[in-house]
């Protein structure tokens, strides 16, 4: 059995190491150029150096998104910025229009070339006719159903791979190919802008009576009739072994570290204990509560068991009952005291939970926090502020404090997809 590879989003420098050291097998970034996430944290030519080699000492890969539908004005410069990333020594580029592969081909003929989701590949002869000219890998449209990934799977050649997304936000449009955007807001989903008007609440206005603004019911509990829940398949890892897919995809780039801790610890976990001994496997609680503490919108499972793409129609709102408030920069042994850098205020005594790569969370006190002078605070009022605590539990470089926002579902205002 092919163990499959678990690829991580990052959205910046910080949460490429932080998906590596959390156990991603490969991470997926935008450039400076030709990404659908224009309003990420993208990465600069030195960032993509620093990436790559923090990834390549790991035993990692990185793949860097070229997946937007380029207008002419896109293509001036492709062949330089094609061999920049070639240079930098990347490991594949994830395209989503004939003309970028073209070009790649011309110019970078040993670079690997893997088609975004973007290019909604549904069916096994598609695929084959990508891989014929020059693809590698097919990242499958998140609309195919189970038995029709397996028979993608049965009719391609071994050669080519297949990728598929099991895990993180939906869209409404087929595999993400939306115009609202454009149209409303004039911003190019295809392009990289999107401003998700579909997470917009919508009334309906009859034209004689301006003014008067009627909501539209999807049903009793309210108008979001767009807002597409999270797929989250972490229950159904068999099942993904078994399907053919070799790619497990996080989807993600515009979420937190944390996001990307929990989520790839999760899954890390829960292939590993799979691919071990797949005859006693056994889903574990643990896992999905890791998955529940991050933000999220309902959780649901997509396409793969041929159901609709379900709606949540209540609000548009993320889930977020946790966050992170400090980064673990080291720990004295002897003196049993540990220095954090700040993500979250915190107050002296308050419960934090650890997360870490290896190992179940547990939970320590704030005990006797003291800024950088050494004098004692009650709480950690500035942003990425060092400070220390005293800790009897042996903390380590990178490891994450998560707190509880309070008892409870709290809401997130704010939605990225």
């Amino acid at each position: 059995m092919r163990k499959p590879e678990l690829l991580a989003p990052a959205g910046n420098l910080e949460k490429l190491k932080t998906a590596i050291d959390f156990g991603a097998d490969a991470v997926y970034l935008g450039g400076s150029r030709l990404n659908l996430r224009a309003f990420a944290d993208n990465f600069t030519e030195e960032d993509i150096l620093e990436g790559v080699k923090y990834a390549h000492d790991r035993g990692k890969q990185v793949y860097v998104t070229m997946n937007v539908f380029p207008h002419n004005n896109d293509l001036n410069g492709l062949e330089e910025y094609i061999i920049s990333l070639h240079k930098a020594n990347v490991d594949a580029i994830i395209v989503s229009d004939p003309s970028i592969i073209v070009t790649a081909r011309e110019v970078a003929p040993d670079l690997e070339i893997h088609l975004s989701t973007q290019a909604n590949n549904v069916n096994w002869k598609s695929a084959e006719f990508w891989h014929k000219n020059g693809v590698k890998r097919i990242v499958l449209a998140r609309e195919l159903s189970f038995p029709e990934i397996k028979t993608v799977r049965e009719n391609l050649s071994e050669s080519c791979d297949l990728e598929a997304f099991v895990h993180g936000s939906m869209c409404m449009s087929y595999s993400g190919r939306c115009l609202l955007s454009n149209y409303l807001t004039g911003r190019d989903a295809n392009r990289g802008a999107c401003a998700q008007p579909c997470r917009y609440k919508y009334y309906l206005v009859e034209e004689k009576r301006p003014g008067e603004y009627y909501p539209i019911y999807e049903d009793e509990n309210g108008t979001y009739i767009m807002n597409s829940k999270d797929l989250c398949m972490i229950e159904h890892i068999p099942e993904l072994f078994e399907s053919g897919i070799y790619s497990f995809k996080i989807e993600g780039r515009m979420k937190s570290a944390y996001y990307v801790a929990a989520v790839v610890k999760a899954y890390r976990e829960a292939i590993d204990s799979y691919y071990r001994d797949p005859d006693n496997y056994r889903f574990q609680k643990k896992w999905m509560d890791l998955l529940n503490k991050v933000s999220h919108r309902k959780y649901h499972t997509g396409f793969y068991f041929g159901e609709t793409n379900k709606q949540i129609y209540e609000t548009s709102s993320y889930i977020r009952d946790f966050d992170i408030v400090g980064v673990v920069k080291s720990y004295d042994k002897k003196n049993h005291i540990a220095t954090i850098e700040q993500r979250n205020k915190v107050f002296e005594g308050d419960t934090v939970e650890v997360l870490r790569p290896v190992g179940d969370c547990f939970e320590i006190k704030i005990l006797e926090p003291k800024n950088i002078s050494g004098e004692r605070i009650s709480s950690t009022p500035q942003a990425q502020m060092i400070y220390t605590i005293s800790c009897e539990n042996e903390l380590k470089e990178n490891d994450m404090l998560i707190k509880e926002k309070k008892p409870g579902l709290t809401i997130e205002k704010r939605g990225s997809n």
